[in-house]
């Protein structure tokens, strides 16, 4: 079984970068055919696309986000990582991971201060 742990910074200053990994157990993130998603969830909003990383390396995002948003892979620790930067108090959010047609991790809260 899949299962995925988030970990982040929990408070970030507003025009810093957020960073936050996800780490896998349970499958290679470089196994074929296993696309590892980012997913967001602003309070009282629902769930946003951020953009994935495929088993290959390649990524994709979302126009919303691709200009400040990258996403990274360690595949010696199995972990993906999400970098966005310039934050905003908009970007205070549930960041949820999730292997694409899989499991979900659980998420982590990141709060933007300004």
């Amino acid at each position: 079984q899949v299962q995925l742990q988030e970990s982040g910074p929990g408070l970030v200053k507003a025009s810093q970068t957020l960073s936050v990994t996800c780490t896998v157990s349970g499958a290679s993130i470089t196994s074929a055919g296993h696309w590892w998603m980012w997913i967001r969830q602003p309070p009282g909003k629902g769930l946003e696309y951020m953009g994935l990383i495929a088993f290959t390396g390649v990524t994709e995002y979302d126009p919303s986000f691709e200009s400040r948003t990258v996403i990274s892979r360690d595949t010696s620790k199995n972990h993906v990582t999400l970098q966005l930067t310039s934050v905003t108090a908009e970007d205070t959010a549930v960041y949820y991971c999730l292997l694409w047609g899989g499991s979900w991790g659980p998420g982590t809260q990141v709060t933007v201060s300004s």
